[in-house]
C-alpha cells in the first residue's frame, strides 16, 4: 500500500534539487512530522521502498495501478497538471510522463518513499516542473494548487477518514479523479483483520481500512464529480470520476 498518515504537518523548508544529470525544475517540500510516533515513516521505511522499487523494475506496475493507468490514458493528458496523492515510489507519475503531462506533484507521507519517487519520477520530466511534498494530504490540501488529474492509488485504505481525504482531493481536481480501494467482501475483510492483528501484535500503530464505496462515491458526487468508469479485480476496485464538462 502506498501511503499513510502524518498529522499536524507544517512546511519548514523548501529547496530545489534533482536527480543527478538533470537540470529541470524539481521542488522538494518537506513537512514537519507529527509530534507523536509517525506510522508512515515506520511502516513504509527505506527497506520497503527499495523492495517496491526492485519489484517495479522487474515486473512493472501492479495490477491495480495498471487498471488506473489504462483508464487515464483513454483521456487526453497532454498539457495537463497531475497531482498524485500518496504517490509511493512515483509509479503513476513516471508512467504518465510519456503522455505529455505538463507537470506532476507527488504528495507522500513516507520520507523513504518520497525520496525514491524523486529519483525515479523526477528524472522522466526533463524541463517540466515536478514537485515532491512530504506530509498528510488531508491537512495540507488547501495549500496546494488545483490539478487537472488527481490520483489516489491504494491510499484510502491507509487512511481512517476516507471521506475527508476524498473531499479534499475532489476540491483540487479540475477534470479527473481516479482512486483504487479494497472491495468490501468477507474474504477481503478477513485479510485486513489478520493484517491489522499482526500490526497490533508487533506494536505498530499503522492500520488498514475498508471504507463503504457508497459513502465515498457520495462525497465525490457532492463535489460535482460523476463516475465515468469502474474496473474491478477480485480484491480491488478502480473508480474514475470526471467533472461534468470533461465527460
Amino acid at each position: 500500500m502506498n501511503s499513510s498518515i502524518l498529522r499536524g504537518a507544517r512546511p519548514y523548508s523548501l529547496k530545489n534539487t534533482g536527480p543527478a544529470g538533470r537540470s529541470g525544475p524539481v521542488e522538494v517540500l518537506r513537512m514537519a512530522c507529527c509530534t507523536g510516533y509517525c506510522a508512515a515513516e515506520v511502516q513504509f521505511n527505506h527497506k520497503m521502498a527499495e523492495r517496491d522499487l526492485r519489484r517495479y523494475r522487474r515486473r512493472g506496475a501492479d495490477a491495480t495501478t495498471r487498471l488506473m493507468l489504462a483508464e487515464l490514458r483513454r483521456w487526453p493528458l497532454e498539457g495537463r497538471r497531475l497531482l498524485d496523492v500518496g504517490g509511493g515510489i512515483g509509479v503513476i507519475s513516471k508512467e504518465l510522463a510519456s503522455t505529455g503531462v505538463a507537470s506532476t506533484t507527488i504528495v507522500e507521507a513516507s520520507p523513504a518513499y518520497l525520496e525514491v519517487a524523486r529519483r525515479e519520477a523526477g528524472s522522466q520530466y526533463g524541463s517540466r516542473p515536478t514537485q515532491f511534498i512530504l506530509g498528510d494530504f488531508a491537512v495540507i490540501a488547501d495549500t496546494l494548487p488545483d490539478a487537472d488529474v488527481v490520483t489516489l492509488d491504494r491510499v484510502v485504505c491507509c487512511y481512517p477518514d476516507a471521506e475527508t481525504l476524498l473531499r479534499e482531493a475532489a476540491a483540487r481536481a479540475r477534470q479527473l479523479l481516479a482512486f483504487t480501494y479494497p472491495r468490501d467482501r468477507w474474504y477481503v475483510r478477513i485479510v485486513f483483520a489478520l493484517q491489522n492483528f499482526w500490526l497490533r501484535l508487533t506494536g505498530k500503530s499503522f492500520r488498514t481500512f475498508i471504507h463503504p464505496s457508497e459513502r465515498m462515491g457520495a462525497v465525490l458526487e457532492a463535489a460535482g464529480l460523476v463516475r465515468c468508469a469502474r474496473r474491478e479485480t477480485l480484491v480491488w476496485i478502480l473508480d474514475l470520476y470526471c467533472r461534468g464538462h470533461a465527460v
